[in-house]
């Protein structure tokens, strides 16, 4: 019965590794890290672009691509689209990823993995 599970969780697999994927770049892992700086309110687009220098096409590119896997929410108020790290959907890409290590092999102890609250 492995291959049961392995078909089960091929869905998920995928869906992480589009995640990663969507962050595999410096750019959108320094919009990742600013957004969750500024969590939970999030930034304007204009002010993400000045603070990490990104031109603002290019800027439009990468948060379409986090907000395509959900990493990124976007809101508009009035003229402004504020953006916001999708904590919920990076603290399921973290279980993911930590489920196998702290549990079959213990290759990390669950107790040195360090939540923030």
């Amino acid at each position: 019965m492995p291959n049961a599970k392995k078909k089960d969780d091929s869905g998920e697999v995928i869906r992480y590794a589009d995640m990663l994927a969507a962050m595999g770049t410096e750019s959108r892992l320094r919009i990742m890290q600013l957004l969750l700086a500024s969590h939970p309110d999030g930034l304007v687009v204009g002010d993400i672009g000045s603070e990490l220098d990104i031109p603002s096409s290019t800027l439009s590119h990468h948060l379409e691509k986090l907000k395509n896997e959900d990493l990124v929410r976007v809101r508009r108020e009035g003229t402004f689209l504020w953006c916001s790290a999708n904590t919920e959907a990076l603290q399921q890409l973290v279980g993911f990823l930590y489920a196998e290590c702290c549990t079959r092999n213990k290759a990390v102890e669950p107790k040195t993995i360090i939540c923030c609250k």
